[in-house]
């Protein structure tokens, strides 16, 4: 006999549930616990936007992954994260305007976090080499054949177009806006079957459990080398749906009570961006709209050798530039250069202010 709808909702919420066990994997401290139980109602919100609301590729609709709430992978404070679905066997075009953000960029993907925990790039974009009109519109296509002007490429296996603008300064910046069509897609979009919302659900609980999972592990890893820039791969990153123009350097600190964790560097010359976040052991970043959880290449004093000196501590010991750990003993943080020329690791100490 087939399953109800009744008995499909109760098998979705079941294989939701199994999600939990990640918590076991997390510090058992209550500021911890609580976030990581709040992180995967969080992961379900998103999941349920992505894999049930905003899924028909025929008919795309843009969509924020991550916000000042939505928190995903060391999601980046100065930036604003979109996307939408698509098929590799379909074309779109997007349009839009520029607006006045530094950097901008466009990357298909092939989204499989519930399967094997990747998202490989099928096709980039950045907007320096994007053809813009006089008045600062554009248009792009998108799919597998190229195009004589602004193509992003797909792949068989694309699944999301993922849109990244970074800002030095929100509040001051310009955002681009877009729209997208489908262009070779039916002309209306059909009516929901009982089969395609069972099979949502089931990619919806996939998804937050093996998102869970997977940055969980990534954090596991970080932990062998703590209070230091955890030097790896970049392509591991990449496959995970970092931008190939982004160096990451993640990390882990564990501060006694009173310890502050320093880290210093020198910019190369010519870079064009680069910033720091520290997030949770779940990989959120702090809260960035109450306390300064992160800096820019903007946000900082260097030094009198032009080196940077970053000081995350409790409270601001008058030196360096201060990140506060908003109550935090222990997480993840993210250094990323951004279109450098060469990508230095920061130096790091632990010491009592």
């Amino acid at each position: 006999m087939a399953e109800t709808l009744s008995e499909a909702w109760r098998t979705f919420c079941a294989e939701l549930a199994e999600a939990g066990a990640v918590l076991d994997r997390g510090p058992a401290t209550p500021l911890d616990q609580a976030e990581g139980l709040r992180y995967l109602s969080r992961l379900t919100r998103t999941a349920l936007n992505m894999l049930v609301d905003s899924n028909d590729p025929d008919f795309p609709r843009i969509f924020q992954l991550c916000d000042d709430k939505l928190k995903i992978g060391a999601d980046n404070p100065d930036n604003i994260y979109q996307q939408f679905c698509v098929r590799g066997d379909r074309r779109y075009r997007l349009r839009g305007e520029r607006g006045t953000v530094p950097y901008l960029s466009l990357g298909s993907k092939a989204n499989r976090y519930a399967i094997d925990g990747t998202m490989a790039s099928t096709g980039e974009i950045e907007f320096a080499d994007v053809e813009l009109e006089p008045d600062g519109t554009f248009e792009i296509l998108i799919g597998r054949e190229p195009e004589n002007r602004n193509w992003l490429p797909l792949a068989d296996d694309s699944t999301i177009v993922i849109i990244r603008q970074t800002f030095e300064e929100k509040a001051a910046q310009t955002p681009a806006t877009f729209t997208v069509e489908c262009l070779d897609g039916p002309s209306h979009p059909h009516l929901v079957t009982p089969d395609e919302i069972r099979a949502q659900l089931a990619q919806t609980a996939a998804w937050v459990k093996g998102t869970a999972q997977t940055f969980a592990s990534w954090t596991e890893m970080f932990m062998a080398a703590p209070n230091r820039i955890f030097e790896h791969d970049q392509s591991f990153f990449q496959k995970a749906g970092g931008d190939p123009q982004i160096w990451y350097g993640h990390a882990f600190y564990n501060l006694e009570p009173g310890e502050a964790w320093e880290l210093t560097f020198t910019p190369p010359p010519g870079t064009r961006m680069w910033n720091f976040q520290l997030d949770n052991w779940w990989m959120e970043s702090l809260d960035h709209v109450h306390h300064r959880v992160w800096v820019n290449n903007t946000m900082v004093t260097p030094e009198q050798d032009g080196s940077v000196r970053l000081i995350c501590a409790d409270a601001d010991p008058g030196y360096g530039n201060w990140l506060d750990l908003a109550g935090h003993r222990l997480g993840t943080a993210l250094f990323r250069w951004i279109d450098a020329p060469t990508h230095p690791v920061p130096q790091c100490r632990v010491f009592r202010p």
